[in-house]
């Protein structure tokens, strides 16, 4: 257990096909492969998580659940990229207060393996009340599925980084960006969890922001999140006004 990061050599799953992976992970093909390889190479299931496991991050987002105005009205929470990450039913086990949980990814390999998973052994939530889905979905066609200002917290645990960092997924990166400020409340945050230098990403964020049509003021901030196997993490946050 622990955190995996995909440029980190400790992470055995890469070893063989990291290069290839890592220029082209914004391809759907590429995540069908890597679940499939990771699934069938043990015989047991285990969450593959990137970067870090839920409780490095807990106290950067279960408050952001737990204070709201309204504490019976259902919070929409929507992990994209979330692959075989338990940080979704985290959220759903560990939230007292009524939460939505969808589970998004590219890859239905990682999220049929999810679905058999809770299906086996069945996570309890915290309320009664709230739901968690795990949904094949490609995240830069976010409308598709969700209407404008329906989703209250975004949470992207390495997904825009492996856009970014592959060979032809920058402009895919902003348009995830863009969907995702169509579908966040004016009230909601996306909350970004890297390992890129806030010099570089808040740059990238507040560019892209700025290039958006869809908010007429964005707030970029960012957080550390701590070091781990001696890779520091941070946490985006971006928080949307809708235009007047």
């Amino acid at each position: 257990d622990g955190p995996a990061g995909y440029l980190q050599p400790s992470s055995n799953h890469l070893c063989h096909f990291s290069a290839e992976l890592i220029e082209n992970m914004d391809k759907k093909a590429t995540w069908d492969r890597f679940y499939s390889e990771t699934s069938s190479s043990t015989t047991a299931f285990k969450n593959f998580e990137w970067f870090f496991s839920f409780d490095a991050v807990r106290h950067l987002i279960m408050p952001r659940l737990e204070s709201r105005p309204q504490p019976d009205a259902s919070l929409h929470v929507l992990d994209i990229g979330c692959g075989t990450s338990d940080l979704g039913p985290c959220i759903y086990r560990r939230s007292s207060l009524p939460v939505r949980v969808t589970c998004a990814d590219i890859s239905p390999i990682a999220v049929q393996l999810m679905k058999d998973h809770v299906l086996a052994k069945p996570v309890q939530p915290g309320n009664p009340s709230s739901e968690l889905e795990f949904t094949e979905m490609d995240c830069m066609q976010l409308k598709k599925h969700f209407t404008s200002s329906s989703i209250d917290l975004i949470i992207d645990k390495g997904t825009t980084d492996a856009l970014l960092r592959s060979k032809e997924g920058k402009g895919k990166a902003e348009l995830v960006l863009q969907q995702c400020l169509k579908v966040l409340k004016s009230s909601g945050v996306l909350l970004q969890f890297s390992d890129e230098d806030p010099d570089a990403r808040l740059l990238w964020l507040e560019t892209a922001v700025r290039e958006q049509k869809v908010a007429s003021a964005a707030n970029v901030g960012v957080q550390e999140v701590g070091v781990l196997r001696g890779v520091s993490y941070y946490c985006y946050q971006v928080t949307a006004d809708p235009v007047s």
